[in-house]
């Protein structure tokens, strides 16, 4: 019998954001599986906590996870840790979530810290409907189709950002969504020096000439004003299929999940992203 993945969450700032079940999870695992061992190691001793740490980050992720799912195979059980946050969301953590998946392995999630959702909910914008979309590539014609593809979304977007990077990507926003969209900027979440800054996009931009961004920041943009046929227009389906498929996605199930989100028909939909 397998043993099973155990997805604990860590602080995303503050310590004392480990909850009861998170520690007992990483005391009972038989060893815990690291983005990186040295922020781990910190928290662990921190905690007075003693157990074998592996190394499972994004360059060596097909080779330990392979060795990972050997030992659940075996019978082991292994806690999953991110250097903050939850780990599988905006993580490698992913592909050894869809490996045990495919190996038949269990996988618990132990509820717990999250930036994003945590970013979401003192944002001041609209929370009912939103989507996470994570760091924008670094590659500039992916991160473009990237954006263009989200011209025409009307839920609440969440992106994750480095402060060297925050400026560009910024000015790369207000290119694609002019300089009124609302942002909320939230730096250094449940820290000492949490700040949540509640802008538009020129004023993000006039604020960052003049404070140098520090810290790891979370971006929460809102959407575009939906308008009453909004969800039933070509346009719209045509960004939402195009976003899916920047994402990764085949054009089928691009096409499928955009028809179910606005109600335009799927083989419709299907030949036209077929054309691009």
């Amino acid at each position: 019998m397998s043993g099973t993945l155990y997805l604990v969450p860590t602080p995303i700032g503050n310590l004392g954001d480990l909850s009861p079940r998170c520690r007992e999870t990483l005391e009972a695992a038989d060893f815990i599986a690291a983005e990186d061992t040295r922020v781990s190691l910190k928290l662990f001793n921190h905690l007075g906590l003693k157990k074998q740490l592996v190394s499972y980050y994004e360059h060596n992720k097909r080779e330990s996870g392979k060795r990972i799912v050997e030992r659940l195979l075996a019978g082991e059980t292994c806690a999953l840790v991110t250097d903050a946050g939850t780990p599988a969301i905006s993580d490698p953590g992913e592909d050894l979530v869809r490996l045990c998946a495919e190996n038949g392995i269990p996988v618990c999630a132990v509820c717990g810290p999250c930036a994003a959702v945590t970013a979401l909910a003192v944002s001041g914008l609209p929370t009912a409907r939103f989507c996470f979309e994570g760091f924008l590539s670094v590659n500039k014609k992916s991160r473009r189709e990237h954006l263009d593809a989200l011209r025409s979304e009307t839920r609440t977007m969440i992106f994750y950002e480095a402060p060297h990077k925050l400026a560009a990507t910024l000015s790369d926003l207000r290119d694609h969504f002019g300089g009124e969209r609302r942002i909320s900027l939230c730096r250094e979440l449940t820290k000492l020096h949490e700040e949540i800054l509640r802008l538009t996009l020129d004023e993000a931009i006039a604020h960052c000439a003049e404070t140098p961004p520090r810290g790891e920041y979370v971006l929460i943009l809102a959407g575009a004003e939906a308008t009453q046929d909004e969800d039933r227009s070509e346009e719209t389906a045509l960004a939402k299929a195009r976003r899916y498929l920047a994402a990764g996605m085949s054009k089928k199930d691009a096409a499928r999940l955009a028809a179910e989100e606005t109600g335009f028909p799927k083989n419709a939909l299907y030949d036209k992203i077929k054309q691009d």
